[in-house]
């Protein structure tokens, strides 16, 4: 049998110890990029502070149409009356999410009953009491949440996005 003169015999102490070194420089680049991340919540992607609404603009259970992080990105603002995932304000139960399907980008429609996001083009739906949690359908990811605040007026700020927002390569506007 004629053998390859480019083959090169690897006996098992030297594939393991090549192993080592390999999951060490691995280990070593995971924890550098890390450390380079500003500290903010999880998989949040900070963006310019932009004034929503106000408290008193909200009613319980209603969507509040806003844009954010600009003009480009429709959303909403929803008061659910008792404290959810990500909620903030006095009682915890202001949520902002964008209202553009993940998946395919098809306009999501509220479904107050029972409190989802639908999307009329691969039937994803999204829980709004759960942070975006998607829990049928085709899409792959949550629903992008924003990153909200409320300050001593009552002003809803949004200062982040914690998913990609759909039909964009990165979440830094350009």
């Amino acid at each position: 049998m004629k053998r390859c003169r480019l083959m090169v015999e690897v006996g098992r102490r030297q594939f393991l110890r090549g192993t080592a070194v390999t999951a060490a420089g691995a280990a070593a680049v995971a924890t550098m990029a890390g450390a380079a991340k500003p500290t903010r919540a999880a998989g949040a992607i900070a963006y310019p502070g932009k004034k929503l609404a106000n408290i008193r603009d909200l009613q319980v259970n209603v969507p509040f149409d806003v844009a954010y992080p600009d003009d480009d990105a429709p959303g909403v603002l929803l008061k659910m009356g008792h404290a959810v995932d990500g909620g903030v304000g006095p009682d915890g139960d202001i949520v902002g999410f964008s209202t553009i399907c993940p998946h395919k980008g098809f306009p999501l429609h509220y479904v107050a009953e029972d409190r989802t996001f639908n999307c009329p083009g691969h039937y994803s739906r999204f829980d709004a009491e759960k942070g975006g949690l998607q829990i049928w359908g085709q899409a792959t990811m949550n629903l992008p949440q924003y990153e909200l605040h409320v300050d001593e007026n009552g002003d809803i700020w949004a200062t982040g996005v914690d998913e990609l927002l759909y039909g964009r390569l990165s979440n830094v506007l350009g």
